[in-house]
């Protein structure tokens, strides 16, 4: 018995419990936090100082910001709203039809045209062209469990 570890000897402040355990994760976390906080603050004040670039590097930024907006094409977006007004001005939100329902509708309609193109003709050729594929399926069973059969003797 002696040659066994007694792990649950020794004192209280060499245990580590649950409540220990969870409090050393919770105080970690805050250690983190309040280092990523610090760092994200100091940044801030880097960006927001306007103060620390010099008068050619200002220049430099407002005069790409004017050329980003000279490059847009204003007028062209302009018109495109106005031709958008004018399509949904005329015809209205109303009167468009929603997409699921005009494929619903156009799907139904060719539905009914198939059923009325169906003659006698077709229904046979269709009945034989399943009793041929229902005898291609049964052969293909016989075969796979003869050689099956087969491969066991």
């Amino acid at each position: 018995m002696d040659a066994q570890p007694n792990w649950r000897a020794g004192t209280a402040a060499s245990r580590l419990s649950y409540k220990n355990a969870t409090i050393a994760v919770c105080a970690f976390n805050l250690l983190v936090a309040a280092l990523l906080l610090h760092n994200y603050f100091s940044s801030w004040t880097r960006i927001a100082g306007g103060d620390q670039f010099d008068s050619a590097q200002l220049q430099y930024i407002w005069e790409s910001e004017e050329l980003r907006r000279a490059m847009e094409p204003v007028d062209l977006i302009r018109r495109v709203k106005e031709i958008e007004q004018e399509a949904y001005g005329e015809h209205g939100m109303a009167t468009q039809e929603d997409p699921k329902q005009t494929a619903a509708v156009d799907l139904s309609n060719r539905l009914k045209d198939l059923r009325a193109g169906n003659d006698g003709s077709s229904q046979k050729a269709l009945e034989e062209w399943r009793k041929r594929k229902m005898e291609r399926a049964r052969q293909r069973a016989i075969e796979k469990n003869g050689t099956s059969g087969a491969k066991t003797l």
